[in-house]
């Protein structure tokens, strides 16, 4: 299987620099290509699997990077296509998130509190099919910690590449909140 980089509609965003998007978009671009070349490589590794297998493992390992910062950029940009758009407060999402946090701002908090997560990775809240249930998590890098079995419903990338032509890293929070006066909230509700 051969996979695409995907486009994005992107506006011009308040906070976080068109720029930055840009750089972002490239990266992710990135991941597209070494997840294709991955799969080629492991195609010919494979065909000497047992003297291969010390390469195959270690390229298999690789994989679940690359893969992940794939996957989980195609989220993370798709939350900004058509602009922002504030959360329904009759949505399935701010219901439930307001439940499980005490309010929609006890959601807001939490949230950013794991983004402030020292060290590179991502925020996201995923939806538990099978509880029914929100589950907000930290990943490491872009793939340590992910969860099981679940669908990512947010998905903040906290990667210096992210904010650093706008913001340094002692002003993340910046980003966070430009992050949040940014995305489509429409399209992350539809998630779940």
């Amino acid at each position: 299987m051969h996979y695409e980089a995907k486009t994005f509609d992107i506006p011009e965003l308040d906070g976080i620099g068109k720029q930055t998007i840009e750089e972002h978009l490239k990266l992710y671009q990135g991941y597209v290509k070494h997840v294709n070349l991955i799969h080629e490589k492991i195609e010919e590794l494979k065909k000497d699997s047992e003297k291969n297998a010390y390469a195959l493992a270690e390229i298999q390992r690789r994989l679940g990077f690359e893969f992940g910062g794939m996957k989980n950029h195609e989220y993370y940009f798709a939350q900004f296509e058509s602009g922002p758009k504030d959360i329904d407060p009759e949505s399935e999402l701010y219901k439930s998130c307001a439940h499980l946090w005490g309010s929609w701002e006890g959601f807001l908090e939490q949230f950013t509190a794991t983004a402030l997560t020292r060290g590179v990775g991502w925020a996201m809240l995923y939806l538990d099919r099978d509880a029914q249930r929100l589950v907000m998590t930290w990943v490491d890098e872009q793939h340590i910690g992910q969860l099981a079995d679940v669908d990512i419903v947010l998905g903040l990338d906290m990667w210096e590449h992210s904010y650093m032509l706008d913001y340094p890293p002692s002003e993340k929070k910046k980003y966070i909140d430009a992050f949040f006066k940014n995305i489509n909230w429409e399209t992350i509700a539809s998630r779940i």
